[in-house]
């Protein structure tokens, strides 16, 4: 427990000093950006007044000759603050003031240019150049003077202090504080705080000098971090709008992220401090759990073998306590459960016996039939009653139903009307009546519930052999002719399903005319439903294909043989009904004599 709230504790100060170091980053970023822009608006004030003193040669006033107006702009470019040399250098005689004038006519009201020429360009800003004895630097704005062909006809040179223009960088509280510099466009070094080994920003091998080079070549402005965590040193830089030089700042890391340095040694230390006195408290109180744990355990164990002990005793209420109230709810539950479990394969057992043992032995015929349950209990069901008719006449009938739904209360109603049918089939009367006097019973039962049975009944008569069905409402039975191949469903109609209208009537049908080797087939939803992993239906397509791939085995194997292929069909997918399956097949004995009087009605 300690180890864990170590590490979360850490984690925890580790995200937080990131977010912070991130936060004071960009937080200096904006200020040293801003501190530049200042320095650099100032310096480009005093530079963008000197280039609009010489743009006032562009225009003469037409009220002004020319020689006068060139003297006032030379004389207004003279005050311009930093300027100490004007130099006018002219490559062509000028026209004289008696020559018409060029440019825009006097109409326009715009006045008219000085002598022939055209404009002034203004080319740059020359390097500064430095006097060696007293460090005084100069620079020079350069322009020069075009007539309307874009020939140059002179250049003007305004000598600049270098020193006044940057003083106010120089004299500000980060240059005497940080490594800082007035680099030109090509990485010459103009100035810096302290003595540089190099004359080229970056020519020192310094990574971050390299990296912040090479982000002026691509941005005006912006700032990088130096390696390591945290960053060793920062950098920021700023390009002026009226000359190629930038301004660039490099601070130490640790000097920036100076108070998130010492709020990680602080939270360090608080953290070891916390997690030495929570490990004593645990310590401490892990000892008062230690033994109403371990008698948890002990209790487990029993359980484990099958021990049902007394509920444990809870003296308290925490986590502890509630510990123990879940394992007393879990054993008394487990309790109940096994002893459900036993109840339910007591019913199993129960209801297997009910089933028949081993099919009648009727001369000729081969019989066999199986229930799969998808639980414990089902509410499937076959059977093999014998019976006496009102005429006297011996026969067995095959009955095989499916109660609605599945599991215990489906096993119940089964019970129920299995005994009904058993009992009505004893009696002297007719098939027909049988049935309906056994849904008369049921549904007294079924009345309040909605429950409900479907049975399908084969009546076997072996001297005269006959056969004769009947049905409530379970689909007719797959009847295979063998001298066809093919398989048909016998006809008649289906009464009521037990136990859903008492006054239900139900018809018997007869058949006759069976040969070796035909097979009637009962089965029971669960086998056509049956559903593969990609929800299909297994079908009574499918089931007829099976019974005619399958017919020339016997009884049992066309039984096994249809049981086989539905669970092959199903695969991962769990059994969703029960499945019954009943099978008669004639195979010799009286029953073959019948072929010779044709087919009789009864099939469809």
């Amino acid at each position: 427990m300690i180890l864990p709230l170590a590490v979360l504790l850490l984690a925890a100060g580790f995200t937080g000093f990131l977010l912070l170091r991130d936060l004071l980053l960009a937080q200096w970023r904006e200020s040293a950006i801003l501190k530049l822009e200042r320095a650099a608006h100032i310096a480009d004030m005093h530079l963008g007044g000197i280039k609009e003193a010489i743009r006032l040669f562009e225009e003469a006033p037409v009220e002004l000759p020319e020689e006068a107006f060139r003297r006032l702009a030379l004389e207004r470019l003279m005050r311009q603050q930093g300027v100490v040399e004007v130099r006018l250098d002219w490559e062509k005689a000028t026209p004289s003031a008696g020559s018409p004038p060029a440019g825009r006519p006097d109409a326009e009201g715009r006045g008219r240019r000085m002598g022939r020429y055209a404009g002034a360009r203004i080319r740059g800003v020359s390097p500064p150049r430095f006097d060696p004895r007293d460090e005084h630097g100069t620079f020079e704005v350069l322009a020069e003077f075009l007539d309307e062909k874009g020939a140059v006809l002179g250049r003007l040179a305004a000598v600049v202090d270098f020193d006044f223009i940057f003083r106010h960088v120089v004299e500000s509280a980060w240059w005497q504080s940080h490594k800082a510099f007035l680099v030109d466009e090509t990485g010459r070094i103009l100035i810096c705080r302290t003595p540089s080994p190099a004359d080229v920003f970056g020519a020192s091998g310094d990574p971050l000098e390299q990296a912040t080079l090479e982000a002026m070549g691509q941005a005006p402005s912006g700032t990088l971090l130096g390696a390591g965590l945290p960053p060793w040193e920062v950098s920021g830089f700023h390009r002026l709008r009226e000359a190629p030089w930038f301004l660039v700042l490099i601070a130490p890391g640790r000097e920036v992220l100076a108070p998130i340095l010492t709020f990680r040694n602080v939270y360090l230390l608080f953290s070891i401090g916390l997690v030495v006195m929570i490990g004593g408290l645990i310590s401490w109180g892990m000892g008062r759990l230690a033994e109403e744990i371990r008698q948890v355990a002990r209790e487990a164990i029993r359980l484990a073998h099958g021990e049902f002990g007394d509920p444990l005793p809870v003296r308290r209420r925490d986590e502890i306590g509630e510990m123990i109230l879940s394992f007393n709810r879990m054993s008394r539950q487990l309790r109940e459960r096994l002893e459900l479990k036993e109840a339910l394969r007591l019913a199993e057992e129960v209801q297997r016996n009910l089933l028949p043992a081993a099919p009648p032995e009727i001369p000729g015929l081969d019989i066999a039939a199986r229930s799969l349950y998808c639980q414990e209990t089902g509410g499937d069901y076959y059977d093999f009653i014998p019976r006496g008719g009102e005429s006297g006449r011996r026969s067995w009938c095959v009955a095989v139903g499916d109660v609605v739904g599945h599991g215990v209360s489906a096993a119940l109603l089964m019970t129920t009307a299995r005994a009904f049918l058993r009992a009505e089939l004893r009696r002297p009367i007719d098939l027909d009546r049988a049935l309906a006097e056994t849904n008369r019973l049921l549904c007294r039962d079924t009345i309040l519930s909605g429950s409900f049975v479907t049975l399908a009944v084969l009546e076997i008569f072996p001297s005269p052999p006959g056969f004769a069905w009947t049905g409530a409402g379970h689909d007719p039975p797959f009847f295979y002719d063998a001298a066809g191949g093919r398989v048909h469903r016998l006809s008649g109609a289906t009464g009521v399903a037990l136990g859903v209208a008492e006054e239900a009537v139900y018809r018997v049908t007869p058949l006759s005319g069976n040969r070796i080797g035909d097979v009637i087939l009962i089965g029971t939803d669960g086998i056509w439903e049956s559903r593969n992993p990609q929800g299909e239906r297994y079908g009574k397509e499918r089931l007829a294909e099976t019974l005619v791939l399958h017919a020339a085995l016997p009884a049992e194997g066309i039984l096994q043989a249809v049981l086989e292929d539905v669970t092959r069909f199903r695969g991962d997918s769990p059994l969703e009904d029960d499945v019954t399956l009943a099978v008669v097949k004639v195979v010799s004995g009286p029953w073959a004599k019948l072929a010779a009087n044709g087919r009789a009605s009864g099939r469809g």
